[in-house]
């Protein structure tokens, strides 16, 4: 009858029991038949020195002198009636776990956990040396404080001659045993069960890939379910994916929520210095977990950072990464470059160094996508990973001595190997670097990505981590955050959180607010500031710079939204514009494109316009990017006047190829004017509405500009605020709107432009708003500047 597969059911965590977890029969009697042993070990060494004493006589002068293995025989007795009430009675359990010894260990607590340990280490020697002493001294008839010094003296004068050579031999060989020995240990720590308390609920934002991992734990637990369907249990998992994303904590869970021991393995642990180390690790590490597996039923073996093992070979430039050593999840943002633009656009602009094979690679398989090299030297040293990849599939020879040897010297098969349930885990940012070999089914079966958090997914672990805390921000506040944070994973959730109650404390409160959110978010997205300060006439240029970038992407750009503006100098930009996908969106249009190389070229057009025809080199990176930006639509895209690929009649060998046959020099160079003619023609055209654009935008590109010299970092929010005249989370946009706001402003710019044009010193001071001192008049709001010009309204 076969067995099927049900549905996964949670295991409880050690203090969800009301009653104790039942012992095996061995662990019941092992130390009852230990004391048993001994006591008849004493009464056989009582008839070894005097061979008249009969076997009674014997017994009852051990009884007489040995009272001691009695009464451990009766505190093991004690022991074990205790564990017997305890599994079956709820409140005599909890009495014993939750007050007596619960209250030892809150006291134990108490002391510096570095001194408790080790005060432990030490009466456990001196236990074990007591003990020792005792045996030693009734063995040899002395003293126990001499007989542990006559240990290894006795021993060796027990020895022949013969036996003394051959334990010299030994001593010798077992220096380099013991050396190799020594150097094979650490980096591989085991948890036995109820030993980690994480369990799947604790996993949040990636709901999709915890139900593919509990169907593994299902296979682990009820093997039948697809054995005796002529399956078999898949036995390796690799979750791949950006950092911080859940990979090991998802491992965790796993380990929790099964009743089987979990092998945690140190991504270092197979680095040796001596050849052959790394081979003696694996193998001790897979003997270690056959052993697990046998006693326990299963075994889950974790390979954190698995790229430092999984390959033999320097990495090739591949998909995956695209150029070799390139992360695809990495980017450096930039003012006046990058900071701007979406995350698709940025990795767009980050692979235009790729061949143009890569980039217009259609997707493919994670196994298709990985190309290796060879004869480079592995990351895990010499034979470890060959002998990993061995023992993951290799033969499993038959266990033991006697199964090996004595039945088949008797002419008897021997018995083959039971079948181990060992589940293997790995966990990777860098798939490219594994070995095809580890890949293969049969070793790894299952890759699962481990992506960024849906926008669900990340509400769902912001409610998680603001729960643990005190804090004010209300449902809508959460899923607000959640949408300007689209690409954050539960590591950056969660130090975010920390962070924003940090900041909080700094202040000298223990309630978290939004304002210490934002200041958190600022700071981990930027980083702290340089301490410097701009001269008058740089910080107004900077700022009308950055005001450009942020009042073009909010008139144009629909499919992003402005994250933060600031003109605080940091390690590689004077100020930025940042914006992010206010949804989860996976294709880009050419509306879309064309919209983020206008917020590119706003910049050099606000320099001209409001400098008098003047511009700075700040504006370099945002012509590259918007140079190629519009050189991929016209030529690769198909969102130009042609429909043609370069990428295909470059590697063809016409419009700038090199393979033999390709057409002559004026052909390529009349294809390449061609295409640069429709770039240019792309970018002049996009830059005319740019200019319209910012003319029409003129005074809010000056209030903008304002905030951000008065406040260095305004909010997306809060820009929209002051575009728009509104209330905003941090300022208030109404003040902008108003005749005089727009005549000051206007007044102060000019002066700017004089003071940049003769490289001399502003003489006024900024205009005050949003905060402006008491006693002052109301300004007379307008509701638009432009559409009501006064005589002092700019012209």
């Amino acid at each position: 009858m076969s067995i099927q597969p049900t549905e996964f059911v949670s295991r409880p965590r050690d203090d969800e029991r009301t009653t104790r977890k039942p012992l095996a029969l061995w662990d019941r009697v092992k130390f009852l038949l230990l004391l048993t042993g001994l006591f008849f070990f004493f009464v056989w060494a009582q008839m070894a020195d005097n061979p008249l004493l009969p076997y009674y006589d014997a017994v009852n002068d051990t009884w007489r002198s040995k009272r001691w293995i009695f009464l451990l025989g009766g505190i093991e007795l004690a022991r074990q009636l205790h564990y017997f009430v305890a599994e079956r009675w709820a409140w005599y359990h909890r009495l014993w776990s939750e007050k007596i010894f619960g209250g030892l260990n809150r006291r134990g607590d108490r002391i510096n956990p570095w001194t408790r340990y080790r005060l432990a280490r030490v009466v456990k020697l001196l236990i074990f040396l007591v003990v020792l002493s005792l045996v030693l001294g009734t063995l040899f008839d002395v003293s126990p404080a001499l007989a542990i010094f006559e240990l290894p003296k006795r021993i060796y004068d027990a020895l022949p001659l013969i036996f003394q050579l051959i334990f010299g031999f030994f001593f010798v060989m077992i220096q380099f045993i013991g050396l190799f020995w020594f150097l094979s240990r650490g980096g591989i720590d085991v948890y036995y069960p109820d030993d980690v308390r994480t369990r799947f609920a604790d996993v949040w934002g990636q709901d999709a890939v915890v139900e593919k991992v509990k169907e593994n734990m299902i296979f682990l637990e009820n093997p039948e379910a697809i054995e005796d369907k002529g399956g078999y249990v898949p036995g390796g998992i690799l979750l791949w994916g950006p950092p911080g994303t859940g990979k090991t904590l998802m491992a965790e869970a796993a380990a929790g929520e099964t009743g089987k021991p979990y092998v945690f393995v140190d991504p270092g642990a197979f680095i040796a210095m001596f050849m052959g180390v790394g081979l003696l690790k694996v193998k001790g590490l897979f003997r270690k977990l056959r052993r697990l597996a046998l006693k326990y039923g299963g075994v889950i073996v974790f390979f954190d950072e698995a790229d430092s093992l999984g390959n033999r070979g320097a990495m090739q430039p591949g998909p995956f990464g695209g150029a070799a050593g390139a992360s695809p999840w990495s980017t450096t943002p930039a003012c006046n470059g990058l900071s701007y633009l979406s995350e698709e656009t940025t990795a767009t602009l980050l692979r235009a160094g790729l061949a143009p094979s890569v980039t217009d690679e259609p997707p493919r398989r994670i196994r298709d996508r990985v190309f290796m090299g060879g004869m480079a030297g592995g990351g895990g040293g010499q034979g470890t990973l060959q002998a990993l990849l061995s023992e993951l599939s290799g033969l499993k020879k038959p266990r033991g001595f006697i199964n090996r040897h004595v039945r088949r010297a008797l002419g008897m098969r021997p018995k083959p190997p039971p079948k181990y349930r060992i589940l293997v885990m790995m966990a990777t940012n860098m798939p490219q670097a594994l070995d095809e070999a580890l890949l293969r089914p049969g070793r790894i079966d299952r890759i699962y990505k481990v992506g960024y958090p849906s926008k669900v997914g990340r509400v769902r672990t912001y409610h998680g981590y603001f729960d643990k805390v005190s804090h004010d921000l209300t449902d809508d506040d959460i899923e607000k955050l959640a949408t300007i944070t689209p690409y954050a994973t539960g590591a950056t959730i969660k130090d975010l959180v920390n962070e924003s109650l940090i900041t909080a404390i700094r202040d000298g409160r223990a309630t978290i607010s939004w304002r210490d959110v934002v200041k958190a978010k600022q700071l981990k997205d930027l980083g702290p500031p340089e301490d410097v300060e701009y001269i008058e006439r740089e910080r107004h240029a900077t700022a009308v710079h950055e005001a450009c970038h942020a009042v073009a992407a909010y008139r144009v750009r629909q499919h992003l939204v402005i994250d933060i503006a600031t003109i605080e100098k940091g390690g590689n930009y004077l100020g930025l514009v940042s914006s992010i996908p206010p949804e989860d969106q996976f294709t880009r249009w050419r509306t879309e494109y064309e919209a983020d190389v206008m917020v590119s070229l706003a910049s050099l057009v606000g320099e001209k316009m409001f400098f008098d025809g003047d511009s700075s080199s700040g504006v370099s990176g945002d012509l590259e990017s918007a140079t190629q930006i519009a050189t991929l639509m016209e030529g690769y895209w198909g969102m130009g006047s042609s429909v043609t690929s370069h990428g295909v009649t470059h590697r063809v060998g016409i419009g700038g190829g090199g393979r033999p046959g390709a057409p002559d020099e004026k052909e390529n160079e009349l294809l390449k004017s061609n295409l640069g003619e429709r770039i240019e023609e792309k970018l002049g055209e996009l830059l005319e509405q740019t200019e319209r654009l910012i003319e029409d935008n003129r005074f809010e590109v000056l209030a903008v500009a304002h905030a951000l010299e008065t406040t260095k970092t305004v909010t997306g929010d809060d820009v929209k605020a002051i575009i728009e005249g509104e209330q905003g989370p941090l300022l208030d946009g109404r003040e902008y709107h108003t005749k005089e706001f727009a005549a000051e402003a206007e007044a102060y710019h000019e002066l700017v432009v004089a003071a940049h044009k003769g490289h001399a010193k502003v003489e006024v001071p900024l205009p005050q708003l949003n905060g402006h001192r008491r006693g002052e008049p109301e300004r007379e709001p307008v509701l638009n500047p432009r559409d009501d010009r006064g005589p002092d309204a700019p012209s």
